[in-house]
Parts: structure tokens; sequence; C-alpha cells
């Protein structure tokens, strides 16, 4: 997408013919069989039709004058030698162009998972707590900027980098989010997705090892991704509750932690105050070990400077742990009445699990059937579903007249 995006300056044609690239290999490929190095097909099917959609474009003279303008007057350069450049350094250029600031901050994140994280609408939508309608305008709208402005599509100063640094470490903590916990699908998780943020944030540290959150995130993202092994078991999803943690991975959460630690000598941000929270739980040796009290008072500093739903969901949850359901309820009362948190199902999840622990399976029950509502990943329905049954198993002997000796036949 990003090689394409390089030869023809243009969003909406770059991910046509990256589709069209993927579309040959499923053609081929079951014909021919896989290719030794699959990438690199794609690579080379790519780019050869892209310089075949630029020739065609360049005939029509449609775009002409664009590509006149980004090449100096003297300068002779083929078609296939814009194809040229290593592909992680165009993603990295292509990130950074999507996040340039003539676009609105909603619209960076928007276009950029999109086009580089290859989220569907309705992934970007759950990102961003919006409707899917609202989602697909913004990224339309951004594309129309892009290709209606020229933005050129080159490598930032450094000081164009640091501005636009904070929307490309948010658009890459949210490919990395939808990759540990998948928005729909059959899977529950999605590591290769949150494999590539992990690669894009060490690409990140190597371009500015100065930057604090760039370690921050990188932090955050390592000691998250150590429990992917443990988060799944024979029968699907393992909550960190379960997990086997000795099936954490040490290296990930020995290279996150020291990551954190040149983050905060750095200077830290928002990104390495939730690494810190990460920590909390990569230190524990049990789940009875962890140190919530420790946990909510983190929240609590956090979400001082950085208010958002979903992190006060968290801090609910850690002070749950920490105090008991009604200290709990006091912070998430107030999430129940936010539209924006109307439809996601970890909210109604939790509630269910508040009223389970208070006695009150009826109410849990009623959460239960909202979180499966929410949720479009299978793994996790079916999780759900499995919790509601038990609930159901517990109800119905006391509430289901079919039971009772005087029932009518």
């Amino acid at each position: 997408m990003a090689a394409a995006h390089a030869i023809l300056r243009d969003p909406s044609l770059a991910e046509q013919v990256a589709q069209d690239a993927f579309v040959a290999a499923m053609e081929q490929w079951p014909v021919d069989g896989l290719p030794d190095r699959p990438g690199a097909w794609l690579m080379t099917v790519t780019r050869r039709i892209a310089i075949t959609q630029l020739r065609r474009i360049v005939d029509l003279g449609s775009k002409y004058e664009r590509i006149a303008h980004d090449q100096a007057p003297d300068e002779e350069v083929s078609m296939e030698d814009r194809a040229d450049g290593h592909i992680d350094d165009d993603i990295l250029r292509l990130m950074f162009v999507c996040c340039h600031p003539a676009l609105g901050r909603d619209a960076r994140v928007a276009l950029t998972l999109r086009l580089l994280g290859g989220l569907t609408t309705q992934e970007i939508a759950r990102a961003q707590l919006i409707p899917s309608a609202t989602a697909g305008q913004r990224i339309s709208r951004a594309k129309r900027t892009i290709s209606d402005s020229g933005i050129a599509f080159e490598n930032p100063t450094t000081a164009e980098q640091l501005q636009r640094l904070p929307t490309v470490l948010e658009v890459i903590y949210l490919i990395f989010n939808e990759g540990y916990t998948a928005t729909s699908g059959p899977d529950w998780t999605r590591p290769d997705l949150a494999g590539e943020a992990m690669r894009l944030g060490r690409m990140l540290v190597h371009v500015l090892p100065n930057a604090a959150e760039t370690h921050g995130l990188l932090a955050l993202m390592e000691l998250n991704a150590s429990r992917f092994r443990a988060r799944r078991g024979a029968d699907g999803p393992v909550l960190l509750a379960d997990q086997d943690r000795m099936r954490w991975d040490r290296l990930l959460i020995r290279r996150g932690l020291q990551a954190l630690t040149t983050a905060i000598r750095l200077g830290g941000g928002p990104y390495t105050h939730q690494a810190g929270i990460a920590a909390c739980h990569a230190q524990a040796l049990t789940y009875e070990q962890t140190d919530w009290r420790r946990i909510a008072q983190l929240y609590d500093s956090y979400l001082q400077r950085h208010p958002s739903p979903v992190a006060e969901l968290s801090r609910g949850i850690a002070r749950w742990k920490a105090y008991g359901t009604a200290a709990a309820r006091e912070i998430l009362a107030p999430l129940l009445a936010d539209t924006r948190m109307t439809d996601y199902p970890y909210l109604a999840a939790t509630m269910a699990e508040i009223e389970t622990a208070d006695g009150n399976p009826l109410l849990a029950a009623d959460y239960l059937r909202r979180a499966i509502r929410s949720t479009h990943n299978e793994p996790e329905k079916a999780l759900l579903a499995r919790r509601l049954a038990g609930l159901d198993a517990l109800i119905r002997p006391a509430d289901d007249p079919a039971d009772d000796e005087g029932a009518a036949p």
C-alpha cells in the first residue's frame, strides 16, 4: 500500500492497487503454489500494477501537472525509479503524510488506521468511539484533502516529525489494540497486526531516540504483548485472572521494562504512564499478588491529565479490585449514561461481573446479553454466552414455574 502511494501520490488509487495485488495473489497462489517470499511477490505485483496505472493516468493527461510538480525541472526520473525504496521507510513516511497538520486530528487518525493499519470502518469506529458512518465520512474527506492538496510523499524534517508524533503514536497504539483484541471476526487476537504496530514503534525509537513517548509506547506494547501466548486456551479466550503466567514472554517483559526506564528518564508522558500500569501486572507473580491499589492510584493520576471513558472503565475495575464493588460503581455509573459507551461491550461485561459479585444474577444476565449484542468478535461472544449460560443455570431453578411442584402439567 505504501509502495503504491509512493508511485501514485493518491491514497484512494493506492488502496485500490493494493487490493488488486491481493486479488491477484488469491487467484494465482492456489494454482501456482505459495511463493518462497510472499511479501516480496506482493510487493513486485503491487509496483507493477501501480506503474501500469500511472502510465494510464499520464497518457490521459489527468495527473501530468502534479507529477511534473513533484520532480525538479532538470531531473529525469523514470516511473520504475519512483518505485524504489525500502518498504519500511515508505510505511513510516506515509504514516507521517497521513498525519499531516492539513488534516484534523480525528481525520488523521481515521485515515492512517485505514490505509496503514488496514482496519475496517467498523474497527476504526470502535477505536474512536464513534458511529461507523462518521468514521467513513472522516476517511473519505481525509483522502480528498490529501489528493486535492498534493501533499508530497517525502521525509518530513525532524521538526515536522516531532509536531506530528503524538498522532503517529496514537495511530500505532490503536493498531496494536486492534491486534490485542480484534473488533470482529473469528479470531480473538490478531498477533500479526500487533506485531506490525510494535515494529513501527521500534522504528520510531530508532528515528526519534530522544522522544520519551516513543519509548513509552514501545514499553506499553511490549508489556501487553508479553501475555499473548497465555490469552488463548483450548476453549478460547483466557482472561487475565485465569492466565498461566509461566506462559508470559519474559523477554518482552524485560524489554518493556527497559524501555519504560528510558521513557521515565526522558520525561515520560501518557504512554509512559500507562506502561507503568502494565508493569504492575507484569511484575506480579500471580493475579492475587497484583498491587491493585497502586494501579488505582496510577489511573487516578493518569485521568487527571488525560480523561478518557475507556481509561475511566479501567480505573473503575482497578478500584473494584482494590476497594470493592461500591467504589467501582461510583466510577462506572456515569459511564453507563455516556453515549460513547452505549455499545462498548467491555463496560456491560464489567457491570455483569460486579452484579454477579454483589449477588444480583438477574441484573448480571441483562448486562451479559447487552455485551453479547455489542460484540462482533466470535470467540468473545462465545465466552460471554458461556458465562450467561452459567448464570441462567443459577437463576432458572428459583424462577422457572416448570420446576414448581404445583405447576400445571
